[in-house]
């Protein structure tokens, strides 16, 4: 007798149980903004790593080292630790394309800053995305997908006919 393959379910099969799901770091100074892109991330079987500023991104990408990287462009002054390194996304990109661990680690850029004065010098410095806040999560997860090689994941199910 021929064996018979029984199809697993969606669920089963899904990015949310892998066993070695991407890791993704979100730096935003803006909780909401972390919290959000956090629970979409997780919702499509990512595991998220964050950060609220420069220096936490920095030593979070050197030992975690994740898959990819969402990051914004414009912080505020670090007025918490007398003042500190002025960051704002292009020195973070400075700084992880200069390291050894993270300087292959893909970078998105998600900002609210005016996209004609940013895209084409976030471009130049290495990013390979640009969204603007609002952000379409649609959108910001296909190219994620794509950019991480995980463009027929199951989470993205084409809708029944």
């Amino acid at each position: 007798m021929p064996a018979t393959l029984i199809p697993l379910p969606e669920s089963a099969t899904s990015t949310q149980v892998a066993l070695n799901p991407k890791r993704i770091l979100v730096v935003d100074d803006s909780a909401i903004i972390r919290k959000a892109l956090s629970m979409k991330l997780k919702s499509s079987g990512y595991e998220v790593l964050t950060a609220e500023d420069g220096s936490v991104a920095v030593s979070t990408a050197r030992r975690e080292r994740p898959d990819l990287i969402l990051l914004d462009m414009c912080f505020p002054p670090d007025v918490a630790h007398g003042g500190g390194v002025p960051w704002d996304g292009f020195l973070i990109m400075g700084w992880l394309k200069r390291m050894d661990e993270a300087k292959d680690i893909p970078i998105i850029v998600i900002t609210s800053g005016e996209p004609a004065k940013l895209k084409d010098r976030c471009m130049a410095a290495g990013a390979v995305g640009f969204f603007q806040k609002p952000i379409n999560n649609d959108e910001l997860l296909a190219t994620i997908r794509l950019t991480l090689g995980d463009a027929g994941t199951p989470s993205q199910a084409p809708a029944a006919s």
